[in-house]
């Protein structure tokens, strides 16, 4: 089984990719952001915690993501492999996620970081908007959010290149260009 954590600052291409990996390789995808909505719509424990933060206008502790984590990873156990989309975004969350899958006798095995020039990241996010109508995706939003991802989620990039498992992928060009840089390196891990 593989771990994989798809990196990259926003606007990067991680959600596209991920689907095109997990239609390719048959990953399990595991968003942070779909188990938080997922356990807050079941009423679990871990849901009505999580919303009591929510609703205080509150960052979920990282202690509750990881347990929310533990429990899909307990629930799903998965055979190809993971892939991580949207955590870690911290060192912090990269080191607990660390010890939860050595937890569980298994690490994260690539961290893809898919690396986009800032002006293209700005023009990708600001036509999704036009595409989408993601109000979060205006200029002044998403210059906030690659200030936000610089400072708390680059770093993780450092943090996994120590650990031997950082590859950097050039991100941009053809969807299907970027999705072969990537495979070769999944490809290589066996």
């Amino acid at each position: 089984m593989l771990n994989l954590v798809i990196f990259g600052a926003p606007g990067s291409g991680k959600g596209t990719q991920s689907e095109v990996l997990i239609a390719q390789y048959g990953f399990d995808h595991l968003s942070t952001g779909d188990i938080l909505r997922a356990e807050i719509k079941a009423e679990s424990e871990l849901g009505k915690a999580a919303k009591s933060y929510i609703d205080a206008g509150q960052l979920v502790p990282d202690s509750l993501i990881i347990d929310m984590i533990e429990k899909v990873l307990q629930e799903r156990q998965p055979k190809k492999g993971l892939i991580f989309d949207g955590f870690p975004r911290t060192v912090p969350q990269a080191e607990a996620l660390d010890a939860l899958l050595s937890k569980h006798a298994t690490a994260v095995h690539a961290v893809l970081d898919l690396q986009v020039a800032e002006d293209e990241l700005v023009e990708r996010l600001l036509k999704r908007g036009q595409e989408s109508g993601r109000s979060d995706d205006n200029l002044e939003t998403i210059k906030k959010r690659l200030e936000v991802y610089h400072a708390q989620t680059a770093p993780i990039a450092q943090y996994y290149a120590q650990k031997g498992v950082h590859h950097a992928i050039a991100g941009s060009g053809a969807i299907s260009d970027i999705t072969a840089r990537i495979a070769a390196v999944i490809d290589a891990l066996g």
